[in-house]
């Protein structure tokens, strides 16, 4: 008898990060001692990287899929799209917090000299457009526009 993998075996590095995306959501509950911290940049950073990889996989995973399932590829198209409009909007919200204490400059466009941490080798900003470019190749502007009213900027 032969043993098939078990599908929590299957992905260890998803079963990874999806572990610790749940531990942070849990350490990021408020408890009796300590109130919630509001989001900060560096947070925000790592949110955005995060979704931009599993964007990516999704784009993948959608292109594999379609052409033997048709239907389920489409699916997986669509949430693709809805993945890039959650990150578009952390994204937004990364230049709508404040800078470093030091430098006391609110940013409101993709200026990566002017982040709190310097000009990375990889800013948010960059990782953005490199994904939006992804995304755009293979989606309508009509798909990409939000399906709910988003609050203005």
């Amino acid at each position: 008898m032969t043993s098939l993998t078990r599908p929590v075996d299957a992905h260890p590095y998803l079963r990874a990060a999806s572990a610790g995306i749940r531990h942070h959501a849990r350490a990021l509950a408020p408890s009796e001692t300590d109130p919630p911290e509001p989001a900060d940049r560096p947070h925000l950073d790592v949110l955005h990287a995060h979704l931009a990889a599993l964007l990516q996989l999704l784009d993948r995973l959608a292109d594999t899929t379609r052409p033997p399932y048709p239907a389920a590829g489409r699916h997986l198209a669509t949430a693709r799209t809805r993945l890039w409009q959650a990150t578009s909007e952390v994204h937004a919200a990364f230049h709508l917090l404040p800078g470093a204490p030091e430098t006391g400059v609110e940013t409101d466009a993709c200026e990566p000299a002017r982040l709190p941490e310097g000009p990375p080798v990889l800013t948010i900003c960059q990782r953005h457009l490199a994904a939006g470019h992804v995304v755009r190749r293979k989606t309508t502007p009509t798909d990409l526009r939000p399906h709910t009213t988003a609050c203005v900027r």
